[in-house]
Order: structure tokens, then C-alpha cells, then sequence
């Protein structure tokens, strides 16, 4: 009988130390997770040829805790939709895993940003559009000749010149940027 309390006791000690030791690692992995979910990319936005002065690209987020509202043009613009045509057709490719498809939007790119009507656009308005014309076109340039992989770097920041030009001029379109942390 007295072997019996004894084994009793000592089976609902080790259920009870397992039981606080699994909770206590459930919140560790739970705040774990709750990290990585709040995590944001910080590219140095600065190396790709923008001139930042102006204040319309704080992409200082590695430094700061701050939260930021981006304020995007509500303006309708038609103008940019051949260029935003062509980057979704990137994307697409991308996505299929079509390297081709994804170099034949990179070609759309260039054309699309080569039909653009910039005599509408003057002072400051030009001067920033053109810096994100040169950076775009560079990307859309290696995104023609690269493989695959290469294509997926040259996009992530294609995408950064595509969300300026979009704040800078608009569109018509209504769009909506997904985060994927698993990029």
C-alpha cells in the first residue's frame, strides 16, 4: 500500500512538472511567433538611387518603433496603368514559377515606361519620377536577362519603385499591397 502512494505521488508530481514545463514553452513560442509576425524588411532604400530629402520616403523602420500611415495619391491617373500593367504581369510570371512570362513583362515594363507622357508632370514632380524611372528601368532590365531567382530580387525592388510612382502620380485602379513573410 505504502508503494502504491509513493508511485502515485511520484507519477503526479512528474504529470504536474510536465504540465508546467509545456505551458511555460507554449508562451515562449506563442511571443516567439508574435515576433516574427510584427518583423518588417528593411531594405537600404537609400542605395537604390532615390533622393530621399524630400521627406516622402522615410524608410527608416530598422531604427524606429514608430508607426507610419502611408498616404497614397487618391488621384485618378490613367497614365500609369500600362506601367502597372506590365509590373502585375511580372508578378504573374513570378508567381508561376515562368521565367519567360516574367521577362516578357519586364520587356511590357520598359515599353510602358517608355510611352509614358512626361510633359505633364513638371518641377519636383519630374525631378522624383525620373529618379524612379532610372531605378525601374534598371530592375526591368535585369529582370529581361536574369534567371528566376535573380528575376524575385530585381522585383522586391521594383515593387518599392512602383508604390512610389504610384503615391507620387496615382492611378485608376484600386490596389492593395499583400505582405508575405515567408519572402
Amino acid at each position: 500500500m505504502k508503494f502504491f502512494k509513493t508511485t502515485i505521488t511520484v507519477a503526479t508530481v512528474f504529470v504536474f512538472a510536465l504540465f508546467i514545463t509545456s505551458c511555460k514553452n507554449e508562451k515562449k513560442t506563442a511571443n516567439e511567433e508574435m515576433n516574427h509576425e510584427t518583423e518588417m524588411k528593411s531594405d537600404n532604400h537609400n542605395e537604390m538611387g532615390h533622393d530621399n530629402s524630400d521627406g516622402h520616403h522615410d524608410n527608416d523602420m530598422a531604427t524606429t518603433s514608430e508607426k507610419r500611415d502611408i498616404q497614397a495619391s487618391t488621384q485618378k491617373n490613367a497614365a500609369t496603368t500600362p506601367i502597372i500593367d506590365a509590373y502585375f504581369q511580372i508578378k504573374n510570371g513570378l508567381v508561376a514559377d515562368d521565367k519567360d512570362a516574367a521577362a516578357k513583362g519586364g520587356k511590357a515594363l520598359l515599353a510602358a515606361f517608355s510611352g509614358f507622357d512626361m510633359s505633364k508632370l513638371t518641377g519636383d514632380t519630374h525631378k522624383e519620377y525620373m529618379e524612379i524611372y532610372e531605378d525601374a528601368k534598371e530592375q526591368a532590365e535585369h529582370i529581361v536577362k536574369s534567371p528566376i531567382d535573380h528575376q524575385r530580387e530585381h522585383f522586391e525592388t521594383l515593387t518599392t519603385d512602383i508604390n512610389d510612382l504610384i503615391t507620387l502620380l496615382g492611378t485608376e485602379k484600386k490596389m492593395y499591397q499583400a505582405f508575405c513573410p515567408m519572402a
